[in-house]
C-alpha cells in the first residue's frame, strides 16, 4: 500500500493518474498480472516510444515496477503493478508548523520477545535458520539477519526506536509491514485473527484472509520452496489522537493520548495470534528479501514540543 501522508508528497502519484491512458495501462496490468512493453503498446494503441514516457511517470510514482526480463532486450521489459492500494491523508491528525517526523525501519528478526508454536520457522535471504517447526531457533544469533518468520500461534514483540529530540511528545505512530497467515504449506483461504498491541494494550485486530502461495513473491528468492509462503499483504497501522486505524479504516477507539508517550518512553509493538482467537491461522512477517514489498517493518513517528 502506498501511504501519502501529505498532499505535496503525492504530486507524482496524482500526476501519474491524471491521464486516462495511464489509468488504462494500470487496469491492463491488474487484469493480466504482468505484460511487457511491446504487449502494452499494442494493447493501448501507442508507439513504443510514446509508451516509454507514460511508464516512466507510473514507475517514478511507485505505482508500477519495470524490470528487465532474463535474456530480453529493450521493450521486452516486464511491467506489473507494484502498489494496489493508495491511502491519502487529506487532513493530517497532527497539524501546524511545529510538527516533526522521525522515521526508521526495523528488520524482521529484531524482535525483543517471542513465544511461538509450530508450524514455525525463520530464514535469512539465503537460507533457513536451523530447523523448521523448532521454536528454539527463534533465539539463534542469526535471527538478527532474518528476512522472514512464521508461526502457527503465539507472538513476536518489537521495540520501536524513539530517538526523538528532548522535550517532545509523540502524537502519532504509523507502522507498515507485509504480513499473512501461516498454514501448513500454503493455503490462500486460511483466515487468521492477528492482534496488535502497543505497550501491552490491544489496539485492534485484523483477519488475514490466507497464506498466499499461488505465485512467487516479487522479492522471494529462487531457492525458496514453491509450496511455502510466497507473499503477504502490506498493512498500515496508525494510532493517533482519534483512535487506531488499519489502512485508513478505524479498528478501535484506543488513541495515542492514553499512553502519554514522550521522547523518554519505551514503545513496544506486538503482533499476536492467541490460542483463543476465533481464527487461529498463524502469522507470517516478510522482510525486504521476501514477498512483494521491498521493506521490513517501517515506523513513522510524528512528534511535537511538549
Amino acid at each position: 500500500m502506498l501511504h501519502i501522508e501529505k498532499l505535496d508528497e503525492g504530486l507524482p502519484v496524482f500526476k501519474a493518474l491524471s491521464s486516462r491512458l495511464r489509468i488504462r495501462i494500470v487496469k491492463l496490468l491488474l487484469e493480466n498480472g504482468e505484460m511487457n512493453m511491446n504487449e502494452l503498446a499494442a494493447a493501448v494503441g501507442v508507439t513504443n516510444g510514446a509508451l516509454t514516457s507514460h511508464m516512466r511517470l507510473l514507475e517514478e510514482s511507485g505505482i508500477v515496477s519495470v524490470t528487465a526480463e532474463h535474456g530480453g532486450h529493450g521493450n521486452q521489459k516486464r511491467c506489473q503493478v507494484k502498489e494496489e492500494k493508495i491511502l491519502v491523508d487529506v487532513v493530517s491528525d497532527v497539524s501546524g508548523p511545529e510538527e516533526q517526523v522521525y522515521q526508521t525501519e526495523i528488520p524482521v528478526g529484531h524482535y525483543v520477545r517471542y513465544e511461538v508454536y509450530p508450524t514455525c520457522g525463520i530464514a535469512t535471504g539465503d537460507s533457513l535458520i536451523g530447523e523448521v517447526d523448532d521454536p528454539r531457533y527463534f533465539a539463534h544469533a542469526s535471527r538478527m539477519y532474518a528476512e522472514i518468520l512464521w508461526f502457527g500461534r503465539g507472538y513476536v514483540e518489537y521495540l520501536l526506536p524513539t530517538l526523538l529530540p528532548v522535550s517532545t511528545r509523540i502524537d502519532q505512530i504509523a507502522i507498515s509491514l507485509e504480513i499473512s497467515s501461516e498454514a501448513p504449506g500454503v493455503n490462500n483461504d486460511w483466515p487468521s485473527d492477528i492482534y496488535f498491541y502497543l505497550n501491552d494494550v490491544n489496539i485492534g485486530m485484523w483477519t488475514s484472509p490466507g497464506d498466499f502461495g499461488d505465485v512467487q513473491g516479487i522479492f522471494t528468492p529462487d531457492w525458496w520452496f514453491p509450496n511455502w509462503n510466497q507473499y503477504g499483504l502490506l498493512k498500515m497501522i496508525v494510532i493517533n489522537r482519534r483512535g487506531t486505524f488499519l489502512d485508513g479504516l478505524q479498528i478501535s477507539d484506543v488513541s495515542i493520548s492514553q499512553f502519554h508517550l514522550d521522547y523518554k518512553s519505551t514503545v513496544r509493538f506486538r503482533l499476536e495470534v492467541p490460542e483463543n482467537a476465533a481464527n487461529v491461522g498463524g502469522l507470517t512477517i516478510f522482510g525486504s528479501k521476501f514477498g512483494n514489498y521491498n521493506q521490513a517493518i517501517k515506523v513513522r513517528i510524528s512528534y511535537s514540543p511538549m
